[in-house]
């Protein structure tokens, strides 16, 4: 992450601990910070979310670009519920505008899977990471919910129809697979580990509940 990014982060941050952050004279510089969250694959959920906020205060001043960008950076951060809330600050009649409409049909609570996204070149071409960040989602929820999967399977639900991405993920998570196309998936209970439960009694409490 550039040095450049580190001082507008900073000043930004400065900016919203302040009144000013319900300046809407301040969108200019929280927006140019959104689109370089995008460029740098940076993320700073709580400066998007201002930018929400002061659209919603401002209608006059609302940008579909930026709010599309928003809302592909809060993807990136599955499964934190950054999309859902997000989403909710964005008025209706907004949620129907091209691409927003778009990215909130093929979000997580949207009728089509994640994968789907991937193939939307042109929502996601300007967001640097996207594809890493919703495959890494991806293998998160493979990883909790299988035990083994089949190699075209993982391929599509990683939105990897040239079979170019499952071998580097598995070899991220430790995955193997057998001659027959069989994906062993890390079992978790491996490495689950005892805890030892110790209660403290307050006796003092104890002895005025008895008495």
């Amino acid at each position: 992450m550039s040095s450049s990014f580190d001082q507008m982060r900073a000043n930004v941050g400065k900016l919203l601990r302040g009144i000013d952050r319900y300046n809407p004279e301040n969108l200019p510089t929280l927006e140019r910070y959104v689109e370089t969250q995008a460029k740098e694959n940076a993320y700073d959920l709580e400066a998007n979310l201002a930018v929400l906020k002061l659209y919603q205060f401002n209608p006059a001043y609302f940008q579909v670009t930026v709010t599309s960008q928003i809302l592909l950076k809060a993807l990136t951060n599955l499964p934190h519920t950054d999309f859902t809330l997000c989403k909710c600050m964005i008025d209706q009649t907004h949620q129907e505008e091209r691409p927003i409409r778009q990215i909130l049909y093929l979000g997580p609570a949207g009728d089509l899977p994640l994968p789907e996204l991937l193939g939307e070149r042109e929502l996601i071409d300007g967001i640097t990471g996207f594809e890493d960040s919703v495959r890494k989602f991806i293998c998160h929820v493979v990883g909790i919910t299988y035990q083994t999967i089949e190699h075209r399977l993982l391929a599509e639900m990683l939105g990897d129809p040239l079979d170019t991405q499952v071998k580097v993920w598995m070899n991220k998570y430790g995955w193997t697979e057998d001659e027959e196309g069989q994906i062993f998936i890390f079992n978790q209970e491996e490495s689950v580990k005892p805890k030892n439960i110790v209660e403290k009694i307050d006796f003092e409490s104890e002895s005025c509940r008895s008495n």
